[in-house]
């Protein structure tokens, strides 16, 4: 699969956050997030593994019980069944995979 970047829609999942899934396979998905100051990711888990690297910006991250400051080149790694959630501080954006595939952000 190939992606153009004029292909696939952005939706926004919480107020200010914005996902777009990005290209897909057999066992990955690859998304982008464009994260909006002030934004909150509330806590949550899922079975993915989930893989990321932050573009631009700046970010709380929570993952379990440890909070992380993130900012432009860092990257995480966060085991599936986790509960995590973020806090934006300054607009950013995200690349992130997941495994498996999350069927609920395959384009429909």
């Amino acid at each position: 699969m190939i992606y153009k970047n004029s292909e696939g829609k952005r939706r926004e999942l919480a107020a200010g956050i914005f996902q777009k899934t990005l290209v897909w396979g057999e066992k990955t998905l690859l998304s982008e997030f464009v994260l909006k100051a002030g934004a909150i990711l509330p806590r949550h888990s899922h079975p993915h593994e989930q893989s990321g690297y932050l573009v631009s910006g700046r970010m709380r991250l929570v993952v379990g019980e440890a909070a992380h400051e993130v900012s432009a080149g860092d990257g995480w790694c966060i085991a599936g069944g986790v509960e995590h959630e973020a806090s934006i501080i300054e607009d950013s954006v995200a690349i992130e995979v997941f495994s498996p595939v999350r069927e609920d952000l395959v384009p429909r």
